[in-house]
Formats: C-alpha cells, structure tokens, sequence
C-alpha cells in the first residue's frame, strides 16, 4: 500500500515538474519567436553605434580638423562669423572644441530645422554645415532607441528589452543540466560529434549561457533611456532623496517648470534637475567670452558646450557629457551675472545616479576606450548568433504544420510560474500590459477558432 502510494507520489511531482518545464519552454519559444528579430536589429544597430567616434571622425574629418595656430579668435567673433553668414538663423549652442586642432562647433535653428556649423577658431572660416537630419549616426540612434516611430517605437523598444528579461530567465532554466552524469559538454562546450540535431541546440543554449550576463548587462544599462520605465525610474530615485543634495545650488533650489533636459542635452543624472533663472535687473547679458572664462575657471571638461538662453530669465547652460563618468558636469549660470547657479557633477550623484552614469559610459562603449568597445560588440555579436541560432533551430524542428511549440499545461499546474509572470508585469509595467493582451488574444480568439488553437498547439 505504501509503495503504491509513494509510486503515486512520485509519479505526481514527475509530471508537475514535467508540466513545469514544458510552460517555461513555451514561454520561452514564443517570446523567442517575437522578440528575437527585434534583439537582432539592436544588437546590428549597437554594436555599429558603439564606434561612433571613430566613425564620426571619418566621416567629418574635414569638418573636424583644423591647423592649429599662435592666437585663436574669441567666442563672441566666431559666433558673429555665423550670424553674418546664416542671418536669419537663432544661436541655441557653442562649442570651443575639445583639442587646439578641433573646430568650434554652433548651432543654429531656423524655422526649418537645426544644424551645426563648423569654424576654424583661428581664422573664423566657416568650414561647413551639418543638417542634425543629415548625421548618419542619429539615425543609427533612432533606429536604436525608438525604431524611427517615435514615442511608439520607444515603447516597442522598451517591451523588446524586457521580454529579453523573460527569455534570459526562462532561457537558464532550460539550460541548467538535469544529468548529472552529463559533464561538461552541452553544457559549457557545445558537442560537435553527437549529430546535428544535438549540435543545432548547443549551438544556441551554450553561447546563451556565456552571454547571460553581458545581456543583462546591456538592457539593464540601457532601460534607464526609456521613456516609460527609465521615466519612472528617474523620478523615484530624485523623489527618493537620491538625486540632488541642497549643495550643488548656488541659492536656494528653485522650483521650476523647466527641466535641464528641455534646454541642453545633459547627462542622465541632471536630465530632472530644474532650471533657475536669471535675475533680471536691466543688465547687459553676459558675453560668450565671459561664459568660456568661468567654464575654464570651473574645470569643465574640454568636450563641453554652452546653450545660449533662448528668453530674458533663461540662463546659460555648460554640459559635459564626455567618454568617462566621472567627468560629467552640468553647470547653471545666470545670463547676467555668470553667477554659478547650480554646478551638479558626478561626485555630487547619488549612489543610483553614479550606477546609471556609469553603467550608461559602459553601455555606450566609451568608459574604457577600445577595449570596451570590444566587449561591447562581442556581446552584440553573441546576441545576434543566439538569436539566429534558436530561429535556426525552430525552423529545423518545425513539423509540417503548426508552430512546433510545446503544449500548454492547464493553468492550475503553474502557479508557481503564472506568479514570477505577475511580478516580473509589475516591475516592468509594460510586460504585465503585454500580459494582459496575450491572456484576451488567447481566451477570446485562440481558444474559441479551432485551426488557431491546434497550429499554436494550445
């Protein structure tokens, strides 16, 4: 009686785990199907964004460079130099140029749209213009981050980069050996002499498994520029008291409609800071020249630049957003006076903002020059081989009809995972929203059209 009813026992945890493990391959094999072109086309997108210093510095070379000499003119000719050639164009930025052999960069605005004029700072020529339409890199960017569709495509992104979540998670479950007598093959190395079939599966879960934490790296690095969850994020971790302590103000902290992000592009930490204004006492604005002297006199990075204030409270604005972190700087200074408003750096970040600083500088590729590039594009490219490798390795084992995909248990079987769903839908909202629509797509089409329900073998 007992061997009966521990036979039934067993055979009872055997099929749960069974059902188990079928749900998350499911999960697994349909997220991988949707999401896996998507992963594809930014890692191709990455990995080409990753050398846009060099390949920026190719492209515009003869925009970038110029022949140092013994006197540079000052900031406020080179801007007038502009102004005569593009008369009808508003200034919104200088440049000075990061080394004596780099133009100083101005952009202008017109009704049209913007663009950036080069000029030698030594002669004040102007060397040429480019449309920010016309930067090849920006499209890369847009690609990048919103798919060229704006805030939709930012939110296909979003949902892109936390399925990928869901498809590491369900991923290492499946790879994590059941045999313990399997060693290291199929597990660590792929087996190249068990036949085909052993070595298309390998060819996709060992890679995975090498790449699980340069993946989860990237898209938690770069989940910050969302704008729905990196959104959010900003604003809890400054309305958490760790964003911008009382010291970086010149004055009292002002309470503005205004956000640094909406009048320079600054680093991500000062993107919320709010925007003072200049105290205006019938004054004469502050020169370019001045503006130049007091970044000087602050240590701004040598790759900053100033936006000019576009209305009499508006201040001027000094952002470094260089290759390094700990470099960054966003320096408030009131038109009038150059009185330093607000001065906001790297060791002034919270222990959140220095983490996504930093994590944003690794990201991108520039926080340890070529080498990080380098780590950066191999995982890339391993996201590419896993991608096109499971696709491969659905296309292979496909039947004749249907999607080839495991069979749902019913849902009383997987507590357990429907659980990890709801939380993993509440830390990323836009997942659990995605939830929902998968759970009405099945329960008012799949489950009620019998051809659908058999092809996705539901």
């Amino acid at each position: 009686m007992e061997s009966t009813e521990s036979s039934t026992q067993a055979k009872s945890a055997k099929q749960t785990a069974s059902s188990f493990y079928r749900t998350v391959w499911r999960w697994h094999f349909y997220a991988g199907i949707i999401f896996a072109p998507f992963l594809v086309m930014l890692a191709v997108t990455g990995s080409v964004y990753l050398f846009k210093p060099q390949i920026e510095q190719n492209l515009y070379q003869h925009y970038y460079e110029v022949t140092p000499q013994d006197e540079r003119m000052s900031a406020t000719e080179q801007i007038n130099a502009v102004k005569a050639k593009y008369p009808d164009a508003s200034i919104t930025k200088y440049r000075p140029g990061e080394s004596d052999d780099r133009s100083s960069e101005v952009k202008i605005a017109t009704a049209a749209a913007s663009a950036t004029v080069f000029v030698n700072p030594y002669t004040g020529k102007i060397i040429g213009e480019l449309a920010d339409d016309d930067r090849i890199m920006n499209k890369i960017e847009e690609i990048h981050g919103e798919l060229m569709a704006g805030t939709i495509g930012d939110r296909i992104v979003e949902l892109v980069a936390c399925w990928a979540i869901v498809l590491i998670v369900t991923g290492l479950f499946l790879w994590f050996p059941r045999n313990k007598t399997t060693g290291w093959s199929g597990v660590f190395i792929p087996r190249v002499r068990q036949g085909k079939k052993i070595f298309r599966r390998d060819l996709h879960a060992v890679p995975a498994f090498w790449m699980t934490a340069g993946m989860l790296f990237l898209i938690l690095t770069g989940l910050p520029w969302s704008g729905f969850w990196g959104t959010n994020f900003q604003s809890l971790a400054t309305n958490q008291g760790l964003g911008y302590p009382p010291s970086i103000w010149g004055g009292e902290a002002p309470v503005s409609a205004v956000q640094t992000k909406d009048v320079a592009e600054v680093p991500w930490a000062a993107e919320t800071l709010d925007v003072p204004k200049s105290n205006v006492e019938g004054l004469v604005p502050a020169s370019m020249d001045d503006i130049v002297s007091i970044a000087k006199q602050q240590g701004m990075d040598p790759s900053y630049a100033i936006s000019i204030p576009s209305d009499p409270t508006g201040v001027y604005t000094l952002s470094a957003y260089p290759a390094k972190a700990e470099d960054e700087a966003t320096i408030h200074l009131d038109q009038y006076s150059g009185a330093v408003l607000a001065d906001y750096r790297f060791d002034n970040y919270g222990l959140v903002g220095k983490a996504v600083a930093l994590g944003i500088t690794l990201h991108k590729g520039t926080e340890f020059g070529l080498i990080n590039q380098l780590i950066s594009l191999l995982i890339c490219l391993g996201i590419i081989l896993v991608a096109v490798s499971g696709f491969y390795l659905w296309f292979k084992r496909k039947p004749g009809k249907g999607m080839g995909a495991p069979k749902g248990p019913p849902a009383k079987s997987i507590k357990w995972f429907i659980l990890v769903l709801i939380l993993l839908g509440i830390l990323f909202p836009l997942v659990g929203l995605s939830l929902i629509i998968v759970w009405l797509v099945d329960f008012l089409i799949i489950r009620r059209i019998p051809a659908v329900r058999r092809f996705l073998n539901a």
